[in-house]
């Protein structure tokens, strides 16, 4: 079985928390029995997150060494200029080392997307834009630290596709059954 969810703004991918106050999980979301996030999704992400019973897929999926394509729409600070965008396509130097080279490209409107909740903070005297990343390594918040290494901050964060799966006209919560 495989699920395609879109996980909202402020849910961990996972089905239990032990913080305290604990926060929303997948648990929330009456997703059919015996399925787990194949992957991960920050809790301040929001978007495409599949979901599997199959260990064997959930590993095609994942594992960096298959390099599904991930594709982001990322809401930044900022106006990208041409040396940002060329940046992020050779790859930054992170903390952790360099990443891979990412497809990106300006989007010229937002993508067509729900109202987040909260929204983001908007701030008249400081410009926004849209990029689409595609990247195929998953480090932890791999997109955020390479728009922030750029000069552009992540303002919000969606996941549009992993692979040929993508997040179509799913609203925030809700899920459907994919052909494998």
């Amino acid at each position: 079985m495989l699920i395609a969810f879109n996980k909202p703004f402020n849910v961990l991918c996972q089905f239990t928390d032990r913080s305290q106050p604990p926060r929303a999980t997948l648990a929330g979301f009456a997703l059919p029995p015996a399925v787990y996030a194949a992957g991960r999704l920050d809790y301040d992400s929001e978007g495409l997150l599949l979901l599997t019973d199959d260990g064997g897929l959930a590993h095609r999926l994942t594992d960096p060494r298959h390099k599904q394509p991930k594709c982001y729409w990322v809401q930044v600070e900022g106006v990208p200029t041409d040396d940002q965008l060329q940046a992020l396509r050779q790859g930054v130097l992170l903390n952790d080392g360099p990443t891979l080279p990412v497809q990106v490209q300006r989007l010229e409107a937002a993508p067509p997307l729900w109202p987040r909740d909260p929204p983001v903070r908007f701030r008249k005297t400081v410009p926004d834009a849209w990029l689409a990343i595609t990247l195929r390594e998953g480090r932890n918040r791999q997109v955020r630290r390479m728009t922030a290494a750029v000069g552009l901050p992540t303002l919000r964060l969606v996941r549009a596709s992993i692979g040929a799966y993508a997040l179509a006209d799913l609203q925030p919560g809700q899920w459907r059954a994919l052909q494998q």
